[in-house]
């Protein structure tokens, strides 16, 4: 194959701007697929995906598509659009020349497209700016090409207007990626060199790697190292993804493809690791490809303790698929043994959760979520603790440093002023704001990571109507008046329900808490007492009265001294009950009290 006929890109968008179906459109107009084989987000194999319409895996597609009378190959990687799948699109575009860039003409630049945008950038990508719905009634096309210029600082006045639910234009797609994006470099001769963009575990064929040769070639029956981790591995069957898998006897130069190499064991499958042949090893492995770092952590518990083995199964095949989950085990006192689980973001927790119990048949339980502290102790040790229980005691704390983000913010006017408001609530520190077009306003912040992870997405697609968009960034740690809140029920502590939050906000959040554990602990034979502890203090307290249970019931008469000698006794019998009772928090209760906190 001759390398100038071949050409690699990606489509990145905002979530929900066409990526997908334009995905499905170019696999339809170069024959990828038949009419009766296709179907709408074809390139979207997870349930997960069909049923909340995103991308969460990259997939990839080899296309066939003549121009100029000369048949051209067109490697397809297909990338997520959701902020939390951002390091997904980082390994896309590593393997990549060139990119789509698609904005919705209805909806115009979002934070997202912006985010995406400037990622191509940093990686020299060739961006073709598709503006796609461009047949719905509310299109601006001029105003979005205005955003495109403005917002990113693209021309845009190539851009390609396209209708990818009609197919309309979209062969103009197809020309474009060939003038404009450049083949891939490379040197045939030299040792293979190849990028591991992704991989998975299939039940029969063990570890299976999407690769990019960026020089060589790997050929079937090939002895091939994998750098990171020294071990070497007979490449038993190479092929490509027409999408439909395709076997063939070798990968050439700029090529992109997968490999199946009997590997059975997870922890060897290292996604940005380089692959080259054991005989000929090259001296020129991929630096700057980052593994991803989990920012939000959250207690991940078998709804049944006998499920423990299966829940730890799933887990470790997932963590194939998604390279930034994180996993230890873990062990609570309301909840069992469990696994400490570090996600992306609070997206990707939901969607592991949905993955556990829709594809392995689990019934989970996910605590509140929290982000990594870095904890500087008085004797000068600094710990990392994801974990709010884990905490040291108030006195041997120096500082506690929380990971903070840069985020962006798009909106239309008339919604700044209560967007700005919220920003305010959660703690932000306004470091631009700017109009993109007359109408549509760019606020970028800074803010702590935790303030976002909850419930500041709802909120500020209620405060907008759900027209605002935001992207974020994790940037740094910065130090902050933070303080351990305690729950104790029966002067017993929960530590389930631990929690890291600013002193300012330690009583309104403690009085929430305990107004939502009395709603959901059922009442007991004796009092239950419900407190709020921070550093040794008592802040707050709730009150659970006892079941009352009428021991006059069968008194029918009799002096009154028999009837107060009943209700003493009653009452020591509740202080005794009071003094040796345990109570016991229900799971469906923690499942209730989870739901409210986020």
């Amino acid at each position: 194959m001759n390398e100038k006929h071949l050409r690699n890109f990606s489509i990145i968008a905002h979530i929900d701007h066409g990526k997908s179906t334009l995905a499905d459109r170019l696999i339809e107009n170069t024959g990828g697929l038949s009419k009766r084989e296709m179907k709408q987000q074809v390139l979207d194999s997870l349930e997960v995906e069909r049923k909340h319409g995103i991308t969460i895996k990259a997939q990839t597609a080899r296309l066939e598509y003549a121009y100029k009378g000369e048949k051209y190959y067109l490697n397809m990687i297909d990338t997520p659009g959701h902020v939390d799948f951002g390091y997904e699109v980082s390994k896309s575009l590593k393997a990549c020349e060139g990119c789509l860039l698609v904005v919705d003409a209805t909806q115009g630049v979002e934070a997202q497209t912006i985010a995406n945008a400037y990622m191509a950038i940093d990686n020299n990508l060739e961006i073709i700016p598709v503006i796609n719905k461009i047949d719905l009634p509310s299109a601006d096309i001029e105003k979005t090409k205005q955003e495109i210029e403005d917002g990113i600082g693209i021309d845009s006045s190539q851009a390609i207007e396209i209708s990818a639910k009609n197919n309309i234009n979209v062969d103009k797609v197809l020309d474009a990626i060939i003038e404009r994006i450049p083949p891939p470099l490379g040197e045939k001769d030299k040792p293979l060199r190849a990028l591991v963009v992704d991989s998975w575990y299939d039940n029969y064929r063990g570890v299976i790697f999407i690769v990019r040769v960026f020089d060589g070639e790997l050929k079937k029956g090939d002895r091939i190292l994998m750098l990171s981790t020294k071990k070497t591995y007979e490449a038993e069957e190479i092929g490509i993804f027409t999408p439909k898998a395709k076997t063939v006897d070798v990968l050439n130069n700029g090529s992109v493809g997968y490999v199946v190499a009997n590997i059975k064991n997870i922890s060897d499958a290292v996604i940005g690791d380089t692959l080259t042949l054991a005989d000929n090893p090259t001296d020129d492995p991929f630096e700057g490809f980052e593994k991803p770092k989990p920012f939000v952590f959250a207690g991940v518990y078998p709804n049944e303790p006998e499920n423990y083995g299966d829940l730890k199964d799933a887990l470790e095949k997932l963590q194939l698929n998604d390279a930034s989950l994180h996993i230890e085990k873990e062990k609570s006192d309301s909840l069992g043994f469990g696994f400490r689980c570090g996600f992306l973001g609070v997206l990707s927790m939901n969607i592991t959760k949905e993955r556990l119990e829709e594809e392995f048949g689990l019934d989970v339980i996910i605590t509140n979520p929290s982000v990594l502290y870095r904890v500087e102790l008085t004797n000068s040790e600094v710990l990392e603790i994801s974990n709010p229980s884990m905490l040291p005691e108030p006195q041997k704390i120096a500082a506690i440093a929380e990971p903070f983000v840069d985020i962006e913010i798009i909106t239309p006017s008339e919604f700044v002023g209560n967007i700005l408001k919220l920003l305010q609530e959660k703690r932000g520190i306004q470091k631009n704001l700017s109009y993109i077009s007359h109408d549509r306003v760019l606020i970028q912040y800074c803010m702590p990571l935790v303030e976002i992870i909850t419930d500041f997405y709802d909120k500020l697609k209620s405060i907008s109507r759900g027209y605002a968009s935001f992207d974020y960034d994790v940037k740094d740690f910065r130090k902050s008046e933070l303080t351990k809140l305690i729950i104790l029920v029966n002067s017993k502590e929960i530590d389930s329900f631990s929690m890291i939050v600013p002193k300012e906000n330690a009583y309104r959040t403690a009085r929430e808490v305990l107004h939502n554990l009395k709603k959901y602990i059922p009442k007991q034979l004796f009092e239950i007492r419900l407190q709020a502890k921070v550093g040794g203090k008592i802040i707050a307290k709730e009150q659970i009265s006892a079941l009352r249970k009428d021991v006059l019931a069968k008194c029918y008469g009799g002096d009154i001294t028999r009837k107060r000698k009943l209700l003493e006794k009653q009452k020591k019998g509740k202080k005794k009950m009071k003094q040796l009772g345990n109570v016991a928090i229900s799971k469906e209760a923690f499942v209730k009290l989870v739901e409210i906190n986020n």
